[in-house]
């Protein structure tokens, strides 16, 4: 019994040893991906900078969310999304444009990781508050991220 078992100890740490000395050794397909990935990420970095450089007015807010959990259960993480939007909405003097005014429509942007965290424990349970960092763009476009560190 010890015996059976202690041979498929060995085959599966061989087996763990042969992949990953193939894994060490990529071969010229596998460099070529590579490099084109990181050509590509290389292109996506700058879009990203320029994209922080736009931004006019930059703020972090404690949004509380405990009037979420007034609302049945199954209404508690829609109401928090309403809540953290009509919250920076008054905060950041978002004003919504008329067609006469101007084309372009200004837009309240809410980030997946605002979404994420919100919807986390389910639609029952939001958070009781959250940390959040809004930018204004130059065109009046506001967009909300979760605040660095949570």
């Amino acid at each position: 019994m010890k015996k059976e078992i202690e041979q498929e100890e060995k085959e599966k740490t061989e087996t763990v040893e042969k992949k990953a000395e193939e894994e060490e050794t990529p071969t010229e397909e596998k460099k070529e991906e590579l490099e084109e990935e990181e050509a590509e990420t290389e292109e996506i970095k700058p879009l990203r900078e320029k994209e922080e450089e736009e931004f006019v007015e930059e703020r972090i807010y404690t949004i509380p969310l405990g009037k979420a959990w007034i609302v049945p259960s199954k209404r508690r993480a829609p109401k928090a999304i309403r809540i953290i939007r009509d919250f920076v909405k008054r905060h950041m003097k978002f004003e919504a444009v008329s067609e006469e005014e101007e084309e372009e429509e200004r837009k309240l942007i809410i980030s997946n990781e605002v979404n994420e965290a919100v919807w986390r424990r389910g639609i029952g349970k939001p958070p009781r508050k959250i940390r959040v960092r809004a930018a204004k763009d130059k065109d009046g476009n506001i967009t909300v991220f979760l605040a660095e560190g949570d």
